[in-house]
């Protein structure tokens, strides 16, 4: 019997069309969060309610959640490659228009308020329902070896917190000191830039299917894995409501400008402070990657994020406000880390766009809910009282679930050792 060869920490790093990959994945996440920042501190200046920032998530999320199970179908059946490029032409057209709504030429925002602000919102929230069932699916074709997975989820997640780590501070800095339309002209050119890595990846054909199934039956079998496995049903369903309880972030222009009394430059440093937290996080796991008693490990830490929500809830000091948003990434990044290696390990490659449509609508739209429902609870308690809410009821997603879930809980990732 012989060991496994010694973990390579950049393995996945050294194959072309990956780093093409997360190029692309930076630009086009560093554009989203620019844009979010934006969009954000735009519509609370004009509106000055906070029920209006939690408007900007359901937006985004309705839609995305509407389409998202047929995306799911779509990029099981369709050349994933080609969705992604269709989907950042689309985005590309709405960066383009909120930067027009800025300019002196438009007179939209001051006829007709924030809301066509809510309908390129809307427009690319569709857009996204179809790019994350095709991104999942399109970036393990790009790895051949399963034993990479873990690898290549580890860098892809900490290029896209990398970008969420600066694209918050540029956004912020860039709409402080040069103004709204500098930092939407900004946001379209990283876009453009996502759009030509892109398009260099050599494109892959689909995973073969041996039983190929009409859309409806299609639907049915991708929702009967996932809900027939405890380990991924659980681990999404953790996801889900830590983040929909958990989303202080949507809340943040309220903390900068009315809690802690400063303006959007310090709003762009905390929108980035958790993916500070995580990128660190994600790089320690990089070198040492998280396998032995991963079920109760990723428990553990989505309670951490808990409590940091709490405590950021109750501080009215910048700097240590900074401190719990940051710590709140650190236990998040080991929480997706492992959610993220145990889907891509259990799910068969044809079925990974369905089952991807399925975590987006339990993990990626939960962002936006969660910012509805944040901006909902803020509106009838108060913006503090909310925040707290919301990390108590993440422990106690927590405590059920740690209950519930026993495979979960006693789940393990140690590789087996290979025969000689």
């Amino acid at each position: 019997m012989k060991l496994t060869s010694p973990h390579d920490p950049f393995a996945v790093l050294r194959i072309p069309d990956f780093r093409l990959y997360v190029s692309a994945r930076l630009c086009i996440t560093l554009a989203m969060q620019i844009q979010a920042v934006i969009v954000g501190w735009q519509i609370y200046d004009i509106t000055k309610d906070p029920l209006s920032l939690g408007l900007i998530g359901l937006a985004e999320a309705l839609p995305s959640i509407v389409v998202s199970l047929y995306a799911g179908y779509v990029a099981d059946v369709v050349v994933r490659k080609k969705i992604i490029v269709a989907v950042i032409i689309v985005l590309l057209f709405c960066s383009a228009a909120l930067l027009f709504f800025t300019l002196d030429v438009s007179q939209i925002l001051q006829q007709h308020g924030v809301m066509p602000i809510y309908a390129i919102i809307f427009l690319s929230g569709l857009a996204r329902g179809f790019m994350g069932p095709a991104v999942f699916s399109f970036m393990p074709q790009l790895v051949a070896n399963k034993q990479l997975y873990a690898n290549a989820i580890t860098w892809s997640t900490t290029t896209w917190q990398a970008a969420s780590l600066a694209g918050p501070a540029l956004g912020g800095l860039i709409y402080g000191f040069w103004g709204v339309s500098m930092a939407y002209s900004a946001d379209l050119v990283l876009v453009l830039l996502s759009l030509v890595f892109f398009t260099l990846i050599a494109s892959r054909p689909l995973p073969e299917n041996a039983n190929p199934q009409n859309f409806k039956d299609s639907l049915r079998t991708g929702l009967k894995f996932v809900f027939g496995n405890q380990i991924i049903l659980s681990a999404i369903s953790l996801d889900l409501f830590a983040v929909l309880f958990g989303g202080a972030v949507a809340l943040l222009p309220v903390f900068a400008s009315d809690i802690l009394n400063m303006g959007p430059e310090a709003l762009g440093f905390m929108r980035a402070a958790p993916a500070v937290g995580f990128v660190l996080m994600a790089v320690v796991m990089a070198y040492k990657p998280i396998s032995r008693n991963a079920g109760r490990k990723m428990l553990w830490c989505v309670a951490g994020f808990g409590v940091c929500i709490v405590l950021f809830g109750l501080s009215t000091n910048f700097w240590f406000s900074m401190v719990l948003l940051a710590l709140s990434g650190a236990f998040d990044s080991i929480s997706v880390i492992i959610r993220s290696t145990l889907i891509h390990t259990l799910t068969p490659e044809y079925m990974k766009g369905r089952v991807s449509s399925v975590n987006s609508i339990f993990v990626g739209s939960s962002n936006e809910i969660g910012a509805f429902e944040s901006g909902f609870t803020a509106r009838l308690m108060g913006t503090v009282p909310a925040v707290v809410f919301g990390g108590l009821m993440t422990l106690l997603v927590v405590g059920v679930t740690a209950f519930k879930a026993d495979k979960l809980r006693n789940l393990d990732m140690t590789p087996k050792p290979e025969l000689a």
